[in-house]
């Protein structure tokens, strides 16, 4: 299961999902072009030497007040972005010997993305929404369409599977987003702040939902909500883009 004090080893975990080895990632503050030169300008280090490894079978969480690099790690981790330094492997795979494009097919395979405000088509019903994934991987409208199928009935909402993201209660439309997230049958879900738009009754049963996932993948969820982090094996606590906890 996963390790206990959530230390990255030197040597990745035998059945690590993601391995990050001292990440750092830096932004410019700005003054790019400006009269003094985009040389000149200041940058905030919002991930300072973060070392973690994410392993099948587990939920790690991860923590800190706001400002404090959780979703800037999560993106790293979901290889929704590229560290300015350090060592990121993502199932196997070294993100900076990716394209733009080599990255983009690495996360429609490997990762599954829940959103806080679920980031659903207003113009699609629950199925098509479900199906994006699939049918940006070219499968067959009929395997889309029994895979969208089955995982909304997996997620209580067999019989939604025709209304729109507005006809949905806020729960209904995150359970879609998780399901959307599991189309491609990924090696691991990431969620930011997945409860942080829904009451608690919603947001623990979209918590039940992510813990389920992870029989077989891992996920990672970014929260300040002590219900989620409840639900993970671990928790990794930031501040200021380092880690001051483990848990």
């Amino acid at each position: 299961m996963s390790q206990t004090d959530g230390a990255a080893p030197s040597s990745p975990a035998v059945d690590a999902i993601v391995t990050g080895d001292e990440l750092v990632r830096e932004y410019s503050r700005g003054g790019g072009g400006g009269f003094f030169g985009s040389a000149n300008a200041p940058t905030l280090r919002a991930i300072d030497e973060v070392s973690v490894a994410i392993e099948r079978n587990e939920v790690v969480g991860i923590a800190g007040p706001s400002g404090s690099g959780k979703s800037t790690l999560l993106h790293l981790l979901a290889g929704l972005d590229v560290p300015t330094s350090g060592t990121l492997t993502i199932d196997g795979t070294d993100i900076a010997s990716l394209s733009t494009r080599q990255r983009g097919a690495l996360r429609l395979e490997t990762v599954g993305i829940v959103f806080q405000r679920f980031h659903l088509l207003d113009s699609l019903s629950a199925r098509a929404n479900v199906a994006v994934p699939l049918l940006e991987a070219g499968h067959s409208k009929s395997a889309r369409r029994a895979r969208a199928e089955e995982l909304l009935e997996a997620v209580g909402l067999a019989d939604r599977i025709t209304h729109k993201p507005g006809q949905l209660s806020g729960g209904e439309q995150q359970r879609v987003a998780i399901a959307r997230a599991l189309a491609t049958d990924p090696a691991l879900v990431v969620a930011d702040e997945p409860t942080g738009e829904l009451d608690s009754e919603s947001g623990a049963r979209v918590l039940e939902l992510l813990g389920t996932a992870a029989d077989d993948r891992a996920v990672i969820l970014a929260s300040h909500d002590q219900q989620a982090l409840d639900v993970c094996d671990r928790v990794i606590r930031l501040r200021d883009g380092q880690v001051v906890g483990r848990q």
